[in-house]
């Protein structure tokens, strides 16, 4: 099977944990290029996952590398830098999420993308999950019916990570941005991805930097300013353009109890994930169905070989660059409606 040519950006936490492995099980995609910052990064990874060339820099690898596409694993304010290099230089683009650290930087990454022809996908993996896409395919099917709500929550009691990820010049914000974003993508693939069109919200910074003992936390790398400037948590609604609504919380630190959950409501049926369960009726009567399928599947493993489909077979992209800059537009408003205390017309 013929196999497009990656070159990883950002030898970092989600390179070495999530992407390379899945590459190493990938039958249409390989790593031939891996480029960081810090070269020696991009020398131990390069030699953990038997990868040739390794850089200093991402100019350096556009370059001197024999690529098909750059696979983007950076902090999040490199996102829009290097995808602008990358569509230059006429390289298909793999971004992980988010998009972009504010809406400014994601619109001038869809007009280099628009402008150079190239193929960009968003790596959102819940996207490429069994469970979401069988619910995605009865929404489509009208099994539900009219999606007028969801709601939606990845909360942590105590998981705040350290290093850039709380830095918001390098992240772009707090548990919003970070998790959350898998929970609001989530919910809004499964409704079918309606227009967003505006958003209220608000965010808490009460806890902050805790010292609380026996929690483990996330190492993130350290960013040259490594300021703690992000919020704890955050709720609030959306409203679509079909006069549906998405309701979701998301936190790193909040005094409740852990949970994640996704609920999808339609006139006919509604689905939960966590579980997955389909609510209905049957012969006039409530009806429950618990469907199994497997949890274990590596999604990140689905999403990069769909990146490949769409390049080697013209494969539909699951995850195109108008709705990436839909998504990023919907957390713009979430920070926009919690720093004005106001709804945003989105």
């Amino acid at each position: 099977m013929k196999k497009i040519r990656v070159g990883l950006v950002g030898a970092g936490n989600i390179a070495v944990n999530a992407h390379l492995p899945a590459y190493k099980l990938c039958e249409n995609a390989e790593v031939a290029a891996i480029a960081d910052i810090n070269l020696e990064r991009a020398k131990n990874a390069a030699e953990k996952f038997g990868v040739k060339a390794y850089y200093g820099s991402v100019e350096e690898m556009l370059e001197k590398a024999d690529i098909d596409a750059v696979d983007i694993c950076t902090w999040n304010n490199a996102h829009c830098d290097v995808t602008i290099a990358a569509a230059k230089a006429g390289k298909h683009i793999l971004c992980e999420k988010p998009m972009a650290v504010d809406l400014a930087h994601a619109l001038k990454m869809e007009e280099a993308v628009k402008k150079a022809g190239v193929v960009f996908m968003l790596a959102v993996p819940n996207r490429f999950g069994t469970p979401n896409l069988f619910v995605r395919d009865l929404v489509d099917k009208g099994k539900l019916g009219e999606i007028y709500m969801a709601k939606t929550a990845y909360i942590r009691r105590r998981g705040t990570p350290t290093g850039w990820f709380t830095d918001k010049k390098t992240s772009g914000g707090g548990p919003i941005i970070d998790i959350g974003v898998h929970r609001i993508d989530a919910a809004w693939f499964l409704m079918g991805n309606p227009k967003p069109t505006r958003v209220s919200a608000a965010v808490s910074y009460r806890i902050g930097d805790y010292k609380t003992k026996g929690v483990s936390r996330w190492q993130g790398t350290p960013c040259p300013d490594n300021q703690f400037d992000t919020e704890d948590s955050g709720a609030g609604v959306i409203h679509f353009e079909n006069g549906a609504i998405l309701l979701f919380e998301a936190s790193w630190a909040i005094n409740g109890p852990e949970r994640t959950e996704t609920h999808i409501y339609g006139s006919k049926a509604g689905v939960t994930l966590e579980p997955l369960t389909i609510y209905g009726e049957r012969d006039g009567y409530l009806s429950n169905d618990a469907i199994s399928i497997p949890a274990n599947e590596n999604r990140i493993l689905n999403e990069i070989t769909h990146f490949a489909n769409i390049l080697l077979d013209g494969e539909p992209n699951r995850f195109p660059i108008e709705q990436a800059v839909e998504l990023q537009k919907m957390l713009q408003g979430i920070y926009d409606s919690a720093r004005l205390g106001k709804e945003i017309i989105l």
